[in-house]
């Protein structure tokens, strides 16, 4: 019962971390804030994977559901070096398994500017389906870019 509740935690945690990473999706920190727009032509398209997040929900939900199956092994010594062992391999299964959960599909797409400068961004693919030869903006805030139509 406890490690089902865990691993429901663990989903949700890892559900949540998960975040939109494509054209049309902004974080709330670039709402309101003034973007520069450059036109370009799209050069090229090509799909890429995009990590998946390290945050301390995985390896710690991982722990804690490791820990417990552990502790049901054995009795006195052996039950605790047992508890240890399956934190630790509940942790690093915790945390793979978050990683795993949470990469997804992206695409790099190289845009020609109309000032002749090439650029590549990287960006979730959320079936936007960039075309070579498609006149696209980009939009640049800062330290983050995205193309869009």
């Amino acid at each position: 019962m406890v490690s089902a509740l865990v691993v429901a935690v663990l989903g949700l945690g890892v559900g949540g971390c998960a975040t939109g990473l494509g054209g049309e999706t902004y974080s709330r920190g670039e709402v309101r804030r003034a973007m520069t727009v450059q036109y370009g032509t799209v050069e090229a398209v090509r799909p890429v994977k995009l990590e998946g997040t390290k945050t301390p929900v995985g390896p710690l939900a991982g722990a804690a559901v490791g820990g417990i199956a552990g502790s049901s092994v054995g009795q006195g010594r052996g039950a605790a070096i047992a508890t240890v062992i399956g934190a630790v391999a509940g942790g690093l299964a915790g945390a793979a398994v978050e990683e795993g959960a949470t990469r997804s599909q992206g695409v790099e797409v190289t845009v020609r500017l109309d000032n002749d400068k090439l650029m590549a961004i990287v960006q979730d693919d959320k079936g936007e389906g960039f075309r070579p030869g498609e006149t696209v903006r980009v939009l640049r805030d800062g330290g983050t870019m995205r193309v869009a139509r």
